[in-house]
């Protein structure tokens, strides 16, 4: 068992059983109810379903032409449409493939495709959020019903629910997308990546602050989170239940009294404005990532 209590050693879990896969006795059936949260109708669940998981049985052998990366892994990106922009996260993933080896301006040789459609942030209330994706992801020459596609995705749905709705159909494209749940992703296909701000950066960045090879390392703090308090939707059991084991200590996981539009006047974020610039949160050991936006 992993210790919490001040001045003992924090010892690794010793697990005794292989973790489980994502799908267990075998995989469900397509028109199977994927999504069981309270705050969905079953309208907005049969639109998921519709929209998402209409090739949910893909795997890389069956949506995946291999027979494009017989020249090798050269990976192509569409360029803007006329008159389109992309966000300044979404211009970070394009530039990183563009200044990679792997990127090729030829399309005939290209094995995987990249869009220069903005899909990250999906949420309708979102000033970010890009219409019409269904109809310009169409017009592309090669999308193909999204074989051999990339799509990445950070957010998605909208206020209280947050479904997993992007509203459009993906196809047969590879989902890269945060916070993807479980019963949805395609395992051996889609990719689960982490939730990063706008002001990740490029490349590079400060300078580690790892100054031993100790596993696990000896910081100060063990576990830290700073962020909103979801009362309703998708990840509010989670973020409800954070403050049951927040000490002050080791474990600080500070979130706001209430998720809304006047969470900024709530009683915790004046806590957390008072809190935080006494501790230095990049010597913790581990940062909790919750299902969430903010």
């Amino acid at each position: 068992m992993c210790s919490l209590q001040k001045g003992r050693t924090h010892r690794w879990p010793e697990w005794t059983h292989p973790l489980n896969t994502y799908l267990e006795d075998g995989e469900q059936e397509e028109d199977s109810p994927l999504l069981h949260h309270q705050h969905t109708s079953p309208r907005e669940r049969r639109e998921v379903r519709n929209n998402i998981y209409k090739s949910r049985r893909c795997r890389m052998d069956t949506c995946f032409d291999f027979s494009r990366c017989q020249r090798g892994f050269k990976v192509y990106v569409y360029p803007l449409l006329k008159g389109e922009t992309v966000s300044e996260s979404y211009q970070k993933i394009l530039t990183a493939v563009e200044d990679s080896r792997f990127h090729t301006t030829d399309v005939n040789e290209a094995c995987l495709f990249v869009l220069g459609i903005d899909t990250l942030d999906r949420d309708q209330l979102s000033s970010q959020y890009i219409h019409n994706v269904k109809a310009k992801i169409q017009s592309l020459p090669m999308w193909n019903d999204g074989r051999n596609h990339l799509i990445f995705n950070l957010y998605s749905g909208t206020w209280p629910a947050y479904t997993e709705e992007l509203g459009f159909d993906i196809g047969q494209a590879i989902l890269a997308k945060a916070s993807i749940d479980m019963d949805n992703f395609r395992p051996h296909f889609d990719v689960s990546i982490p939730l990063f701000s706008k002001d990740h950066s490029q490349k590079g960045g400060d300078k580690g602050h790892l100054t031993l090879n100790n596993v696990p390392p000896s910081r100060k703090y063990l576990l830290v989170f700073k962020g909103k308090r979801y009362l309703t939707g998708i990840g509010s059991e989670t973020r409800n239940a954070l403050y049951h084991i927040h000490n002050g200590e080791d474990i600080i996981l500070l979130t706001t009294c209430k998720h809304g539009k006047d969470w900024e006047n709530t009683c915790l974020s004046k806590v957390i404005e008072a809190f935080v610039p006494k501790r230095n949160f990049k010597f913790a050991s581990f940062n909790l990532e919750p299902h969430g936006k903010h």
